[in-house]
């Protein structure tokens, strides 16, 4: 029997795939916080700014590397129950798709959303589970709805945010 059973490209889809992070590779200091999501290995690390709170929790995240934003900026403003409408690029893949009310179990922003000052680029929920650990965002950094309503409680309008 060959000997090439873990001969698998990308990350796994599983939490021991996660890269550890440290705030300080990242930041000079915490600030109100600091949020590290890492794209290749799907996970979003939170810290608090006095450091008593560290989460790391599973992602989706865009689909191309094209789509991706990556750089340091932060959390300028958040919503419960956002409201969803397609970005030019979804418009032109996707032209019957039309906008979603907040609170709409079809709404693909979930429950939540943390907003960055890129156009299009939000840290938000999901209500299909099935999505975290995939590549199915055209911009976006996505928790389980659970998920973000926890992070969303942690994070301050200011939070610093950097996309690896």
């Amino acid at each position: 029997m060959p000997a090439v059973l873990c001969a698998q490209k990308g990350p796994r889809r599983n939490i021991s795939s996660f890269t550890m992070q440290r705030w300080q590779d990242h930041f000079d200091t915490l600030g109100k916080g600091a949020i590290v999501a890492d794209t290749k290995s799907r996970a979003l690390h939170f810290w608090s700014g006095d450091e008593a709170i560290y989460r790391v929790y599973p992602t989706l995240v865009p689909i191309s590397d094209a789509l991706t934003k990556r750089g340091h900026t932060e959390i300028v403003r958040k919503k419960e129950g956002p409201g969803w409408t397609s970005t030019a690029s979804q418009m032109e893949r996707f032209p019957d798709w039309k906008p979603v009310a907040g609170g709409d179990p079809a709404n693909p922003l979930g429950s939540h959303a943390m907003y960055l000052p890129w156009p299009a680029s939000l840290i938000h929920g999901t209500h299909d589970t099935r999505k975290i650990g995939r590549l199915p965002s055209d911009s976006c950094i996505g928790l389980c709805n659970e998920k973000i309503a926890e992070l969303f409680a942690l994070c301050p309008v200011g939070t610093q945010v950097r996309i690896i």
